[in-house]
């Protein structure tokens, strides 16, 4: 069950889209080492986290779903930690493959 939070407890420099969401986007660059608070929550950044990017502010298991806009939007490849950067190296997308608007053919994301 999703809580409300309150936009005080959330640094002005990131955003947090919905309540249930565990990761954070930056509103501007942040370098390693920021401390932030999210949802209350202190988080120290463990890499540079560019503008619009993603990281995670509560743990998250391998395997676990990655939610954002309070939508799953793929899962942990990894465990990440509070902080960490969230991209293509560490999820995997949900998403079902897709077809291209030119072919007509089945778009298949390459094997990682």
């Amino acid at each position: 069950m999703s809580t409300l939070h309150d936009p005080a407890d959330t640094d002005s420099r990131v955003l947090l889209l919905a309540p249930d969401d565990n990761v954070a986007m930056a509103k501007r660059d942040l370098d390693a080492g920021t401390e932030l608070r999210v949802a209350g929550k202190r988080v120290t950044l463990a890499a540079q986290i560019l503008t619009g990017h993603k990281f995670a502010f509560a743990p998250i298991a391998e395997g676990d779903r990655i939610v954002k806009y309070g939508a799953p939007i793929g899962r942990a490849t990894a465990p990440i930690a509070p902080g960490d950067y969230v991209h293509i190296h560490n999820v995997t997308s949900d998403y079902l493959p897709t077809y291209t608007l030119d072919s007509g053919h089945e778009f298949l994301p390459e094997a990682h």
